[in-house]
């Protein structure tokens, strides 16, 4: 598919789910099938889903900073440890073929969403005294990294975990994510491109969605606070694992 009305399509895609990815995660549950609608093969959409994913990042983590709930310490126990797991999931998925990529990642998605659903995020109360050292942290990013560079879809719900484990409310652990995101991002997105396996006109439309959709949905995280967004990604757990089981 090609023309004006694709690239709005993707424009419109993008949006949505930037939006979702900021707050919650799995906006890609979206986007991927949606570029290989437009008849990328699953392994070049993998790849140039993330053009999407970075640039919503880069207006997420404007959006936080500027709003002063961004702690950018989290680099060392959580964006680090994420950036250099990312380097073996890149080259991973590169390694497989675009049938096996595509019943992984249908199996992939599945197993997140019926994790997600376990709600781990009500698994530890924000702030409770006794929380993982900074090293299992560490590890637990590091193990995120290597799924967020083999395929971005879900990702967010682990982060969102691993960070209310850590103590964080959803405000403060959102803005984590999308640091954490963005930094392993750039990284597996290099490696793919350096591959030859991005398509870039359909990156930047799909990408230039997902930039507006991050600045608004930093705008809710701030503004809602952490009750309205546990609701949020209650809810988008629901959806997608709704969509996967049903097919729909």
């Amino acid at each position: 598919m090609d023309g004006p009305l694709s690239y709005l399509l993707l424009f419109l895609v993008g949006l949505f789910a930037g939006t979702i990815n900021i707050l919650a995660g799995g906006g890609s549950f979206l986007t991927l099938p949606i570029l290989i609608f437009f008849g990328l093969p699953p392994v070049i959409a993998n790849a140039t889903n993330r053009v999407g994913v970075l640039l919503q990042n880069i207006g997420g983590l404007w959006g936080f900073h500027r709003h002063g709930v961004l702690d950018w310490r989290s680099v060392a126990w959580a964006a680090g440890p994420a950036t250099l797991g990312s380097i073996i999931g890149a080259w991973a998925a590169l390694r497989v073929g675009d049938q096996a990529f595509q019943r992984i990642l249908a199996f992939l998605m599945i197993a997140v969403t019926l994790w997600s659903l376990w709600n781990p995020l009500k698994a530890r109360p924000v702030g409770e005294s006794k929380r993982p050292r900074a090293a299992w942290l560490a590890a637990g990013f590091f193990v995120v990294g290597i799924y967020g560079g083999f395929v971005q879809a879900g990702v967010g719900f682990l982060i969102l975990a691993a960070t209310t484990l850590a103590g964080l409310d959803l405000v403060r652990g959102n803005a984590v994510k999308v640091l954490s995101v963005f930094v392993f991002t750039a990284m597996s997105l290099a490696i793919f491109a350096w591959q030859g396996k991005v398509d870039w006109t359909l990156g930047l439309a799909l990408g230039s969605g997902n930039t507006v959709g991050g600045f608004l949905g930093v705008r809710l995280a701030v503004l809602k606070g952490h009750n309205w967004l546990r609701r949020v990604v209650t809810a988008c757990v629901v959806v997608f694992a709704l969509k996967l089981l049903l097919g729909v």
